[in-house]
């Protein structure tokens, strides 16, 4: 745990003050590297993973750097996704209202009016680089004023291909800006792109989250929305686990997961935004003393949080994406300890977190995730647009399609990859003439009408007596 205070590094009494109400009263290892040399207004070229503590690295100097009667934008932060660019926000706009600051992002896929409006009253811009070019090709942001230009990943942006879109942006922006570049790798194709974009940088190369932490054990758990409590019960009563972290989407679904919980007699409390400081410090106090074992939190209050002895993180809602993933697993492991980062899979998300695991080379993980999965499992159309498994062998229509697309979507689940393959469809003497229309249609006509429809019969209310 780091030793040093925000106040410690130059940080105003605003910001160590926002940044305490939420919990946060220490630094992590890049921010103390990196604050001071960005509040004395000096370019600084980073190398630091994602889940190390970055955001607040350059969010604390932004904040303080700029005044409410400065020009609108006086900082640019430019980022490769929407994702990102609204987890930068959340992160920075406690401290930016501290000091009548306004903060916004703009990104593709919204509504582009409405970010017009907030746009230009912000004065701290995140912004992914496709949608800022759309502003500043309709006049809506100018960038001549922007005194901090922050580049995030920017290891990524380039692999997106958004290297000539930053690189007329950049040129927009005062050659006497204030440049500070972050990304996880500097290979020389970064680093080349890193000393055009700033001017004599302090560079620092935060040592690799891998190399600070012990052995994660990684584990992901298909589950239903039935099954996924009881999923959670069964880790939490594991023989070997410690401090455990529970991570969840939304505040409410904390406090309900919380409640739940303790109906099994489980030691537990929830942290989230809408609890006081003190019912914060109060809570982490008796989660690091051992007083009470689990901890359910949203990602956003658990920014500060700051625990070696964590054995177990557990993602009880899956991360939205990979920097979300590292993040939360990011906090067992620490101090050369091992740690154990399970991951519960609903149906719908199996592909996003494929997705994931292949990004952190996790697939030797991910693959015995795909052998342990449930053999059956039960899905409506839209719930079932994520799943993609190659070995499904049986593919049933309880309830018939009503269209033809809906059964091939369906029944194209079976038979992959060159395997044999079953679809069967339940119809009731009511919907023989539908389905035997919609037969004819794929070209099943003769199949149906051998079929013979006494042959499965679905029984829909309970057994007579």
């Amino acid at each position: 745990m780091s030793s040093e205070a925000f106040a410690d590094l130059g940080a105003s009494r605003a910001v160590v003050s926002a940044l305490e109400e939420r919990g946060i009263t220490r630094a992590f290892p890049v921010q103390s590297l990196v604050v001071p040399d960005a509040l004395d207004g000096l370019d600084v070229l980073v190398k630091s993973p994602t889940g190390s503590g970055k955001t607040l690295a350059f969010g604390v100097p932004l904040v303080d750097r700029i005044d409410a009667e400065d020009p609108r934008p006086s900082a640019l932060v430019l980022v490769p996704t929407r994702e990102l660019a609204g987890q930068i926000v959340e992160e920075i706009r406690p401290l930016a209202h501290a000091r009548a600051l306004s903060v916004t992002a703009v990104y593709g896929g919204a509504g582009i009016e409405r970010q017009i409006k907030l746009a230009r009253r912000a004065h701290i811009l995140i912004a992914t680089p496709g949608r800022l070019e759309d502003l500043v090709a309709r006049r809506a942001v100018n960038l001549e004023r922007v005194r901090i230009l922050v580049l995030d990943e920017a290891d990524r942006m380039l692999d997106m291909g958004f290297r000539p879109a930053v690189d007329r942006i950049v040129a927009r922006v005062s050659p006497k800006r204030q440049t500070l570049f972050f990304s996880a790798t500097l290979d020389a194709p970064v680093h080349r792109v890193a000393r055009v974009y700033t001017s004599d940088a302090r560079i620092y190369e935060h040592a690799h989250a891998q190399e600070r932490r012990g052995d994660v054990q990684h584990r992901f758990v298909s589950v239903t929305a039935d099954s996924k409590f009881d999923a959670l019960v069964h880790e939490l009563r594991a023989d070997d686990r410690g401090l455990t972290l529970v991570f969840v989407r939304t505040k409410r679904g904390a406090d309900r997961l919380v409640k739940r919980l303790r109906t099994q007699d489980i030691e537990v409390l929830a942290m989230h935004g809408d609890k006081s400081q003190a019912q914060r410090e109060k809570a982490l106090a008796r989660f690091g003393s051992g007083g009470v074992d689990t901890l359910v939190a949203t990602d956003v209050a658990s920014r500060g949080l700051d625990v070696d002895d964590i054995t177990h993180v557990i993602n009880f809602d899956a991360p939205a994406d990979r920097d979300g993933y590292v993040h939360r697993v990011g906090r067992t492991g620490r101090a050369g300890r091992r740690g154990v980062g399970v991951t519960l899979v609903a149906p719908e998300q199996a592909a996003d977190v494929r997705r994931i695991a292949t990004d952190l080379s996790l697939q030797g993980e991910l693959a015995r995730f795909e052998s342990g999965k449930v053999a059956t499992l039960v899905a409506t159309d839209v719930a079932a647009r994520g799943l993609d498994v190659d070995d499904i062998t049986h593919v049933i229509n309880f309830d018939p399609p009503k269209v033809d697309n809906d059964y091939v979507h369906r029944v194209g689940r079976t038979g992959r990859a060159g395997r044999s393959g079953n679809g069967v469809t339940l119809v009731l003497p009511e919907q023989r003439t539908d389905v035997g229309r919609l037969a004819d249609r794929l070209g099943h006509g003769e199949r149906f009408a051998a079929s013979g429809m006494t042959v499965v019969q679905k029984q829909q209310a309970g057994p007579s007596a």
